[in-house]
């Protein structure tokens, strides 16, 4: 049953112009806008987005020693930041074109934390900041073997400095309710992990028995 749906669709916007006005290590572009109002009448607005693409985000987890394999890597956005600039986080990558959030996910577990990832499912998708960037992020979990996770991981010529954990899901959850945990993916992720954790838990056990048996 449907509790909302929008008032409006992509179609009650038009575009006048769509322009690049930044094109360096990100771009941005400044757009001319007309949209429907509530009131039926119609906006002029110029915006400037931040063309980010969109990513992957991937919550890996043992659940055979009840751990999840996580990354802590510098993020210059943070730097004022209550916690500071290093955050912990999902593995997580950029989608490239004609590449599928599976396949992302599958490469950016193994550059960022050295592990081969079983069983990718999805979690939802979302938007992180959507009044001023388009990107849209594929939130996913799937299972790993987490005694291999250890070592500092990333691509140098990407200038990737990646350490990675393996911590109890028990002290994740911790973090979580002590307000550690202070990036978008990470929080939605691990929120999610601990409403369903028994079932998921439970599922990833009989999938990983069911792979050792084959």
């Amino acid at each position: 049953m449907k509790h909302w749906q929008p008032a409006f669709t992509r179609q009650d916007v038009s575009v006048n112009e769509d322009r690049c006005v930044y094109n360096g290590f990100f771009k941005m572009h400044q757009l001319q806008l007309m949209h429907a109002r509530f009131d039926g009448g119609q906006e002029s607005v110029t915006r400037e987005i931040f063309r980010r693409g969109n990513a992957v985000a991937v919550l890996l987890l043992d659940p055979l020693r009840e751990e999840l394999v996580l990354i802590e890597q510098f993020r210059p956005g943070a730097l004022a930041a209550p916690g500071g600039p290093w955050l912990l986080e999902l593995v997580a990558g950029m989608i490239e074109t004609d590449e599928t959030a599976k396949a992302v996910a599958e490469r950016e577990t193994q550059e960022e934390a050295g592990l081969a990832v079983q069983h990718l499912t999805p979690i939802m998708g979302y938007l992180p900041s959507p009044g001023g960037m388009d990107e849209w992020i594929h939130l996913l979990y799937g299972f790993v073997h987490a005694n291999a996770a250890e070592g500092l991981h990333g691509l140098a010529d990407e200038g990737e400095d990646i350490r990675v954990l393996r911590l109890p899901v028990t002290a994740v959850f911790e973090l979580l309710d002590a307000g550690q945990l202070n990036n978008g993916a990470i929080i939605i992720a691990v929120q999610w992990l601990k409403l369903n954790y028994p079932s998921i838990r439970e599922r990833g056990i009989e999938l990983m028995q069911r792979d050792n048996e084959a």
